[in-house]
């Protein structure tokens, strides 16, 4: 099995240091405003957040990842409008891109998916995720209740796989209905976005083993993820499928274990939440809500290069076969990860194929 690597693109906010300050880089409030107290960047008015956000993707790319995830952030830019911004300035990357379910109608979502696979040739892949907030949800007028969330998802992906590979579709659901839909002509039999899913209830392992091509696990200590990873290839043998396992988990290496632990220690100060006694530290290298606030991971592995390595590898070993990494700031870690770690990472796994440019 060939393991894939992905990083996380920004549509919040992103640093020019590896800092818990928020900041947009290249933002602007006006012409010759700051988005916020200090210079975002010094470029000006020449340089915008877009500019940005296509350096990052170029970064990624050149740097021999195979894929990008472009983060669903309720208060940053849409995220489909970033996939197609940035489609055109890369080459081999996967377009995975995050959304929820109240996004709108299954129908016109394989629509655009449509259009999305062929001006990228296949690159287009669906992360339909849960908002949990459900206050966050009615601001942006999503009145369906928590318990309904997955089953929304359930049926989402249903639908949209129905129309992308049938001439006449049906289908009658508690939040879809469709009569007699699927596309024609040069829409007709576009290849179906890959399907990534999240989550760590019962409940949501079980709908990846119908529905997902990839299940995205939360960053753990390994020996608590063996568990899930298990469940999911169950309830993926029930449905006569299979689904990879994925890790979406945060990254900072450096040349010293000493020198990361001590951006990590001066990150977390920043955040205002640190514990004076101890470093949130939950196994060897592993630690928990670092940059959750920012990148969404729950844990970020701390250490040197060949710990970072190490660790990976140990993932992959117990039957990760997806990484989504991230780190701040996105632009220069792509370079870092895709220079000292991805290769010899590569080479450990013994699948080498994918090379920085």
């Amino acid at each position: 099995m060939t393991t894939e690597f992905i990083w996380q693109l920004p549509t919040g906010s992103d640093g020019r240091h590896g800092d818990a300050t928020f900041t947009r880089r290249g933002e602007r409030a006006g012409s010759h405003q700051a988005f916020q107290p200090g210079v975002s960047d010094p470029r000006g008015t020449r340089f915008n957040f877009f500019d940005y956000v296509h350096q990052v993707a170029r970064a990624a790319d050149l740097s021999g990842f195979d894929g990008i995830q472009i983060q669903n952030d309720p208060e940053g830019d849409e995220t489909w409008i970033v996939a197609g911004y940035v489609a055109r300035g890369t080459r081999r990357l996967k377009l995975l891109t995050e959304f929820d379910a109240a996004r709108g109608s299954a129908v016109y979502a394989a629509k655009n998916a449509v259009s999305f696979q062929r001006f990228t040739g296949g690159r287009f892949a669906w992360q339909v995720s849960v908002n949990h907030d459900a206050a966050q949800r009615r601001r942006f007028g999503d009145f369906t209740a928590d318990a309904d969330q997955l089953e929304r998802v359930d049926e989402f992906i249903t639908v949209a796989r129905g129309v992308l590979t049938s001439t006449s579709y049906d289908f009658k659901g508690r939040f879809f209905e469709v009569l007699n839909g699927g596309f024609k002509g040069p829409l007709a039999d576009k290849p179906v976005p890959h399907v990534y899913l999240s989550g760590s209830s019962d409940e949501a392992l079980r709908l990846s083993g119908r529905q997902a091509d990839v299940h995205l696990l939360d960053a753990a200590p390994l020996d608590d993820l063996t568990a899930s990873i298990a469940a999911l290839k169950k309830y993926a043998q029930e449905s006569g499928r299979s689904v990879t396992a994925g890790l979406r988990i945060d990254v900072l290496a450096r040349e010293t274990e000493e020198e990361a632990v001590g951006d990590a220690l001066r990150y977390w100060q920043q955040t205002g939440k640190r514990n004076d006694s101890k470093a949130p530290v939950t196994s060897a290298n592993l630690w928990r809500d670092l940059a959750t606030d920012r990148s969404g991971a729950r844990g970020t592995l701390v250490g040197s290069y060949t710990q970072i390595i190490d660790r990976l590898a140990e993932y992959a070993a117990a039957g990760i076969g997806s990484f989504v990494l991230g780190a701040i700031p996105r632009l220069e870690e792509a370079y870092r990860i895709g220079e000292h770690v991805l290769p010899a990472l590569r080479a450990r796994l013994g699948n080498n194929d994918r090379k920085a440019a």
